[in-house]
């Protein structure tokens, strides 16, 4: 839906986004889940390694609550991991579309910690919500919600190029926040298939999404405050210049 998003200044090299976009990409490719790799054989013995990759790389909610204190990494790891190119490039567009800016906003740690902790709050979380589920997750989807909440917060006021395939993919250009809301209303309501059916974790993309918006006003607000604390004092009341 989303093409791109005008950058109205020039900014440093986004390193964080780059080098995740950088490890999901080969983390894929070196994976089973690419078929590029010979070592996973082909077709049976390909859809077995597959399954055994996701269970071990990725978090099975009914078994996360069931299993040693290091299974709790789970969620972390599940974000470098995709189950085919669509949802490796899907996420992967979305994150170099929004990701630079948010970055540069918010600096590299911080934008860093964003993306890691929203993602893996968000598999957590719908692992809560869904703890008898066998359902194997994977993939940043969580994080990368987590990254548009916060361009949302950033950027309320960015225009974004969108194309709608119910307008023939007219590529029409409307604020941030329009394009945004009506993405994560659109994940809203689907949450309501996420019942343990295979296909895409929607409480985990509002969990995201939630966390994003959240963590980028608490790190903005944080950021105001010690500036403000900073600021030199100004000049004692009557010391400062005078017109002759």
């Amino acid at each position: 839906m989303i093409r791109k998003a005008g950058l109205s200044r020039r900014t440093g090299t986004p390193w964080v986004t780059w080098t995740i976009l950088g490890i999901c990409g080969t983390v894929f490719l070196i994976g089973p889940a690419s078929g590029l790799n010979p070592f996973y054989g082909t077709g049976t013995g390909l859809l077995s390694a597959q399954s055994e990759y996701f269970e071990r790389w990725g978090v099975v909610p009914q078994e996360l609550w069931h299993s040693p204190p290091l299974a709790l990494t789970a969620p972390l790891t599940a974000l470098f991991v995709h189950g085919n190119w669509v949802h490796l490039l899907g996420n992967m567009l979305f994150l170099f579309v929004f990701g630079a800016m948010t970055e540069a906003r918010m600096g590299r740690t911080d934008f860093a910690l964003c993306y890691l902790v929203t993602g893996y709050l968000a598999l957590f979380g719908y692992a809560a919500v869904h703890a008898d589920s066998s359902r194997t997750l994977v993939g940043a989807s969580g994080a990368i919600s987590g990254v548009l909440g916060a361009f949302l917060h950033l950027f309320p006021r960015a225009r974004v190029t969108s194309l709608f395939p119910f307008l023939f993919f007219l590529p029409l250009r409307f604020p941030a926040w329009a394009v945004l809301l009506f993405w994560f209303v659109l994940q809203w309501l689907a949450t309501g298939t996420d019942a343990g059916r295979p296909g895409v974790a929607y409480l985990a993309h509002v969990l995201g999404f939630c966390l994003g918006f959240g963590y980028a006003w608490v790190s903005r607000t944080r950021a105001a405050t010690v500036s403000s604390r900073g600021t030199p004092p100004g000049p004692p009341a009557g010391t400062g210049d005078k017109p002759t």
